[in-house]
């Protein structure tokens, strides 16, 4: 039957069988189902945002590494910032030295929390830290790692670099980094840190919302150029123009809680300082 059609309407089928061809074959540099990021990492499932509650969504985006072989998760949350308000959360505000995102979530009564900037090894956070309470380091580092500053002022979030930060107009303030994306455009980072590890960003789109992710892998990561990467080209539809690096490694974790919702990446030790998100009073 197909064959007698093809040969009543020979240019018509020859259209037909092309374009389910070109259906059938991957971009450029993919393979059916899988979305290259990298030379070595694909994206195996991109995900979608998921709403958990009025202000609050979720995805997870799926990764397959090539060499060496492994996988790994990357867990997102985003914020409606007229929703949900941020505030810079210390352990010793709770009468702890260290405590995971988990314990500041139930201490605060955030619904989220991300850890934050990094420490030392006596767990005393490092670089330029303010909460609304008070200030405790007041230097503005110029260490070539702490490149940017996440910070409230005038009651908004925003992420930016510490060569326009004034500690005098905002709130609340924590440095760390390096920071990887600036108004849209990546940011050189340091040398040698290429490398692939468990990593903890924040972010703000171009809607506003705040964007905080964690990779889920026990072994491997990703890097700072795949970061730059999935959060500055508009394809992978995160569009976050401003992008921070917080500390990574057995430090990096996250935690959600609401109602019968529940999203958790542990990490492997407590921190000093964690970044927590509150439901804003009607």
């Amino acid at each position: 039957m197909l064959l007698q059609t093809m040969e009543r309407f020979p240019f018509t089928s020859a259209l037909i069988v092309l374009a389910l061809f070109f259906q059938t074959v991957p971009l450029q540099g993919q393979t059916a189902g899988r979305f290259k990021i990298s030379g070595t990492l694909s994206a195996t499932d991109l995900g979608s945002w998921r709403t958990l509650q009025k202000g609050v969504e979720q995805r997870k985006i799926a990764f397959l590494r090539s060499e060496p072989n492994y996988t790994l998760e990357l867990r997102l949350l985003r914020f409606d910032s007229k929703i949900i308000s941020v505030r810079i959360l210390s352990s010793g505000d709770f009468q702890l030295k260290g405590a995971t995102a988990k314990d500041f979530v139930e201490k605060s009564g955030a619904i989220a929390a991300i850890n934050a900037n990094y420490f030392d090894e006596r767990g005393r956070p490092l670089a330029y830290l303010k909460t609304g309470d008070k200030e405790i380091n007041r230097a503005v580092s110029k260490h070539a790692l702490y490149t940017g500053v996440f910070a409230i002022a005038d009651g908004h979030p925003t992420v930016m670099h510490r060569e326009d930060f004034s500690p005098a107009q905002a709130s609340e303030a924590l440095q760390s980094g390096p920071l990887l994306l600036n108004r849209g455009a990546p940011v050189e980072t340091m040398r040698n840190l290429g490398r692939y590890a468990r990593r903890a960003v924040l972010g703000v789109d171009k809607a506003g919302r705040i964007v905080i992710a964690v990779t889920d892998a026990v072994l491997g990561g990703l890097s700072f150029v795949e970061l730059q990467e999935l959060f500055a080209n508009g394809k992978w539809q995160l569009d976050t123009p401003d992008l921070l690096n917080l500390d990574g490694g057995g430090s990096a974790q996250l935690y959600f809680k609401s109602g019968r919702s529940e999203e958790s990446v542990p990490g492997t030790s407590e921190v000093p300082v964690a970044i927590g998100f509150f439901v804003k009073a009607n």
